[in-house]
């Protein structure tokens, strides 16, 4: 068995995009959960069109909660595996959006609006999402 590690440079990379990840989903999770987000509207948006028969309020906050547990994942050593399977169902849910509220979400063609654009830039999430998983295999024996 042979041991791939990881140089200097890729490992402080490494780290910072777990850090990353855990700020964007405990900060955003935590306003949902205090009931500061500006994400709330569109997140009641898409529960009326999706689920109206759930307290609004409620949902927001555990929401919320779920994603503060995202980002807790990865910061967890070897929880990678979960933490991108959970994060799948958030991006998910949270693309729903695109497709499900275009009235809030586009304003023409091809051009998001702000809400729009908050949720286009889970790209970057995903793909950083995606670069933690490949990178936590280096560390790892094989």
């Amino acid at each position: 068995m042979t041991k791939q590690t990881m140089r200097r440079p890729e490992y402080f990379a490494f780290l910072f995009a777990h850090f990353a990840i855990f700020t964007i989903f405990v900060w955003f999770g935590g306003l949902k959960v205090l009931g500061l987000s500006p994400a709330s509207p569109l997140v009641s948006a898409l529960l009326a069109e999706t689920f109206p028969a759930l307290p609004e309020a409620g949902f927001i906050a555990w929401f919320g909660v779920f994603e503060v547990l995202i980002g807790c994942l990865f910061l967890i050593p070897r929880a990678e595996k979960v933490a991108i399977a959970v994060l799948v169902v958030h991006m998910i849910t949270t693309a729903g959006p695109l497709f499900l509220l275009p009235d809030i979400v586009w304003q023409s063609f091809l051009a998001p609006t702000l809400e729009g654009q908050y949720i286009i830039k889970n790209i970057v999430v995903v793909a950083l999402a995606a670069t933690i998983l490949v990178d936590a295999d280096k560390r790892r024996t094989k």
